[in-house]
């Protein structure tokens, strides 16, 4: 009886747990697309490196946009190193948490386009 009891509780605690990961992996809070100058992209972390960038979105810098990629968009992460300094247009998912070796944020661009700047437009 104890034994039957015990191997159901783990089989729960284990199904819980990958429902979990499951869920948070696969699940999205929001998607949707932002503009800006690309002032930082790095691949930084001490036990897990990911990649990090950063766009700004105000005329002064006021404004931050922060976001990770994950490693398996390498087309996307060529093409923001590339892009860096330039005025561009992520695409991104923002997902209900993150775990230390996808990124810092809770924001995953999944594609990038390089815009026309509406300062020098004129």
């Amino acid at each position: 009886m104890l034994r039957k009891f015990l191997f159901i509780s783990i089989g729960v605690l284990i199904a819980g747990i990958a429902l979990f990961f499951t869920f948070f992996y696969y699940a999205n809070y929001s998607e949707g697309s932002r503009t800006g100058e690309l002032i930082k992209f790095s691949h930084k972390g001490y036990v897990f490196k990911t990649w990090e960038g950063e766009l700004s979105q105000g005329l002064s810098g006021n404004k931050i946009f922060a976001f990770s990629i994950l490693d398996k968009d390498e087309a996307t992460i060529q093409k923001l190193r590339s892009l860096e300094g330039r005025y561009v247009k992520v695409t991104y998912v923002e997902r209900y948490k993150t775990f230390p070796w996808w990124g810092d944020t809770k924001y995953f661009v999944t594609e990038v386009k390089e815009e026309k700047s509406p300062i020098f437009s004129k």
